[in-house]
């Protein structure tokens, strides 16, 4: 819903509509990403209060981004993985409901530092086989 005569949104955006580029292209499979988060403030210990600590403002700590996804025919996980090393930008995708891109989150530096390539496996069940994927990275930026 919008108000007469804005173009600002009221009612929120729904966290199911999203994709994942790398390197410009998408991602397939992808149903959860978290860990898209920031913080800065540090904890000292100050000399004449040894048992407590003071926070404070300090280095921007970037948190793990983590990506889950079906596993597919599209192997880009595994191959990004076995090269860990490999430094690569990505960028997520927030979408409203008619699939219009509406904010953009640029990840920058982002290095595989684990990887899950097959879920526990259990005949009894009858789940999706999930990947799992952690990235560490050197910050991030929106752009609407």
């Amino acid at each position: 819903m919008k108000a007469k005569g804005s173009s600002r949104r009221f009612n929120p955006y729904k966290n199911f509509r999203f994709r994942i580029l790398f390197e410009g292209r998408i991602v397939a499979g992808v149903n959860k990403v978290s860990g898209l988060a920031k913080s800065k403030i540090a904890k000292h210990r100050q000399a004449e209060d040894p048992t407590g600590a003071v926070k404070a403002p300090g280095r921007t700590k970037f948190e793990t981004i983590t990506l889950e996804r079906g596993m597919t025919h599209d192997p880009e996980f595994e191959e990004w993985a076995s090269h860990s090393r490999d430094r690569r930008d990505i960028r997520i995708e927030v979408l409203d409901e008619a699939g219009k891109r509406v904010r953009t989150h640029q990840l920058y530096g982002c290095r595989v530092v684990e990887f899950q390539a097959l879920p526990e496996l259990d005949a009894n069940a009858n789940a999706v086989a999930i990947q799992l994927m952690k990235l560490e990275h050197e910050g991030w930026e929106c752009a609407p």
